[in-house]
């Protein structure tokens, strides 16, 4: 039985009133022995009605207080009640705020963890891919050192390894400084229109050498795409290391002798790309992970095969930055689709 504050007052009252209404009755009656035993009943009894109020009012609540301090610790904030409304009884609001502000501070230690573990996890792989191309520059340029000076040949294969693989190292550290500009929002997009289709066309060629050595085919569609182009309202620049990202991704984790499609598809207000590879496809368990910055489905793959592994992270923050979302589509063993949307631009207002 749950009572109030104002109910046990009441209730005190009424059985102290009566109990000293009681005594006051018998007291004149009594000889002097049997009222100071009845007096000490009295008082005993007061004693034991207030020791019984706390013990139901004061008691109860800080019990019921530690027993929701410890559903909070074990996570189990549905436990919880959410009406936190006026309630006359202090001790119950009391409750209810102590309850709130320790889920409260339980949430933020959690946040706290989890962003304390991304950091590790992250300088930790920084400094992993770090280590690569400076330890292969290193070793190349100590054997360089050890030629005899008749070995020129062999100081400039070894001096040209160093200079790719100091190459490397350069991308890895302009993509570091891209997605942590991104990440802080500094960087604008420069929005402009721009042929959709001739941009794609454009990564084709570039990529076309990347997709000969595989066997593999690139396609744009629809085939019979307007002659105006498809134009779209974004930072071409941007959109380009989108695109390529998605399409070299698209050319490594595909099936070798198989085809690239990006396909244009025009909406009212907006146009979506879809960038599909027919290579094995990302389990289920990967595919809400794979725009994290260094993460592989695939840990055995090396860094040459597999990417620095934030082309992805990048395009998503890009992506995000034209308001809108990177999408994934895929299955075992039924390809993948990378998609996303970009604004069209506002058809000029006729006179």
């Amino acid at each position: 039985m749950n009572l109030s504050s104002r109910s046990i007052a009441i209730l005190i009252a009424l059985l102290v009133g009566g109990v000293l209404t009681f005594y006051g009755h018998l007291a004149p009656k009594l000889p002097f022995q049997q009222a100071v035993l009845a007096g000490g009943i009295t008082v005993a009894a007061c004693f034991l009605l207030v020791y019984l109020s706390f013990e139901a009012l004061l008691f109860r609540e800080i019990n019921n207080i530690y027993a929701g301090l410890e559903h909070v610790k074990r996570k189990e904030f549905r436990r919880l009640s959410n009406k936190f409304l006026f309630r006359p009884d202090p001790l119950k609001r009391m409750r209810d705020e102590i309850l709130d502000m320790a889920q409260r501070r339980q949430q933020e230690i959690d946040e706290l963890r989890r962003l304390q573990h991304l950091r590790s996890d992250f300088l930790a792989d920084v400094s992993h891919e770090l280590k690569t191309p400076i330890f292969a520059a290193q070793g190349f340029v100590h054997t360089v050192l050890d030629a005899g000076e008749d070995e020129v040949f062999i100081r400039e294969k070894f001096l040209l390894k160093a200079a790719s693989a100091l190459d490397a190292l350069d991308a890895l550290v302009q993509d570091l400084v891209t997605i942590s500009q991104l990440e802080k929002g500094v960087v604008r997009m420069r929005r402009q229109t721009f042929d959709l289709a001739l941009l794609v066309r454009e990564i084709f060629e570039q990529l076309e050498l990347k997709a000969t050595k595989r066997q593999m085919t690139l396609e744009l569609l629809p085939a019979d795409l307007p002659l105006e182009g498809v134009r779209v309202l974004a930072d071409r620049n941007r959109i380009r290391q989108v695109l390529i990202n998605l399409i070299d991704n698209a050319l490594k984790y595909g099936r070798e002798q198989g085809h690239v499609t990006v396909t244009l598809h025009e909406m009212s207000k907006s146009v979506r790309i879809a960038v599909y590879d027919d290579g094995e496809g990302i389990p289920e368990e990967h595919q809400r992970r794979i725009f994290e910055r260094f993460y592989r489905i695939d840990k055995s793959r090396s860094r040459e095969s597999g990417g620095s592994g934030l082309g992805l992270a990048i395009s998503k923050h890009i992506v995000e930055a034209h308001k809108s979302t990177i999408r994934v589509r895929s299955a075992v063993g039924k390809g993948t689709t990378l998609e996303f949307k970009l604004a069209k631009p506002k058809a000029p207002v006729r006179d």
